[in-house]
């Protein structure tokens, strides 16, 4: 089916409000798929970081290679791609397989240019129910992860054991907070994360807001107020610092990286930085407000075939897309992306092949998808007005009941 303009235009504006949290950098190249007959597939996906020379640059052409074709890949930043594949759908001529954001599916889906994976014939039964949730609407999958992402906290083992803090005893806010008293007092830094004016303050506020108990259609709930509370306490204490406002992911992380900072909110991608950054670390699950790993916003790309005109170049496309989900692909494809396979059999084959991803696994079997409970496409008109709320309150510009009251006001106008 063809998505109408208006579609399209709402489409764009839900998009856009959405921001890359992994990749770094935008890609450019042609656009638009070729002739079945021509022996070229187009594929789009949001790793401008990899070129063709890279491990996954190789992948992605191997399995056009095992399909009988070759592909032609694009590589965009995430927003950008989500953008462009709204347009190249309006103008009929979108990739043939494309890779986005796990929110952006719902809103590709509701512009009508994603096919349901069931009707290809492609199989996601062995994808957890979590994972695959993201991309699932009115009950079908709209696309294949290739893997999933999340947020936990990195911990620095010398600052922790220098300010007397052990731990396994942090299993709470209290704890934490009690914890990131000590480290203060030690002389050194507590935490730092990301509360940026963009889709990543929302990313990693969520795990907080997720863990009071909050709603995202009650966005000034007690338990809302509770989450933005407990950054605001932190900041106004000194136990974060002021430039969280400011911080993407990756300003965040750099500040843990200097070996100055007892705890850092990222992701399952700064692993291999982790373990350049030049002293003892290890990973914590994000306590809930209670007790007990709060639920984490679940990260990562879906494998979508976008609709064609031409319905005959389905069938390749379906391989291209088996060639990089199967058990088989998902080990190393996971490896390389610094991924957790959406599957049980390839995680335990991840832990084994490195133990240090245990916590990471459990991490995501607790993460739920932004866009998932039926929220699909009202999610960045949720998710908007709650970052602006964070910068409100910790900026002090409102108390974190004032902030949130207004985002809810701005969240039920959509």
């Amino acid at each position: 089916m063809t998505p109408t303009y208006r579609t399209l235009l709402a489409a764009l504006t839900a998009v856009g409000a959405l921001v890359s949290l992994t990749a770094c950098g935008a890609g450019s190249g042609s656009s638009g798929a070729g002739h079945a007959s021509s022996g070229t597939y187009t594929f789009w996906d949001p790793y401008p970081q990899f070129d063709a020379s890279s491990p996954w640059g190789k992948r992605v052409a191997g399995c056009g290679t095992r399909a009988g074709v070759k592909v032609a890949r694009t590589a965009y930043d995430t927003t950008d791609l989500g953008n462009k594949a709204l347009l190249a759908a309006q103008q009929g001529n979108a990739p043939d397989v494309m890779l986005v954001d796990n929110p952006v599916v719902s809103t590709l889906v509701e512009a009508g240019i994603l096919n349901k994976t069931g009707d290809l014939g492609l199989d996601t039964t062995s994808v957890q129910k979590n994972i695959i949730g993201a991309g699932t609407i009115d009950g079908s999958a709209y696309g294949v992860p290739i893997g999933a992402n999340t947020l936990a906290l990195y911990y620095n083992k010398k600052i922790l054991s220098a300010a007397g803090v052990t731990p396994a005893s942090i299993k709470d806010w209290n704890s934490l907070t009690a914890a990131l008293k000590k480290v203060k007092a030690a002389g050194k830094k507590g935490i730092t994360f990301s509360a940026i004016s963009t889709e990543e303050g929302s990313f990693q506020f969520l795990p907080w807001f997720w863990g009071a108990g909050g709603d995202l259609t009650k966005l000034n709930s007690a338990r809302g107020v509770a989450a933005l509370s407990l950054w605001k306490q932190w900041v106004d204490a000194g136990y974060a610092p002021k430039d969280v406002i400011q911080n993407t992911q990756t300003t965040s992380w750099q500040e843990f990286a200097t070996g100055t900072y007892a705890f850092g909110e990222n992701g399952t991608w700064q692993l291999g930085n982790a373990e350049k950054a030049g002293f003892d670390h290890g990973i914590l699950n994000i306590p809930a407000r209670e007790g007990g790993s709060a639920p984490v916003p679940t990260g990562g790309e879906f494998v979508t075939v976008p609709v064609q005109k031409d319905t005959s170049r389905y069938d390749v496309s379906k391989k291209i897309v088996e060639c990089l989900t199967s058990d088989a692909s998902l080990l190393p494809t996971d490896t390389t992306l610094m991924y957790v396979a959406p599957t049980a059999a390839v995680q335990a084959a991840q832990v084994k092949q490195n133990p240090k991803l245990k916590p990471w696994v459990a991490a995501v079997a607790a993460a739920r998808g932004r866009t998932s409970g039926g929220l699909g496409t009202k999610y960045p008109t949720i998710s908007q007005p709650l970052w602006t709320a964070v910068q409100s309150a910790l900026s002090g510009g409102k108390s974190p009941q004032a902030a949130l009251d207004t985002a809810q006001a701005g969240a039920g106008k959509n």
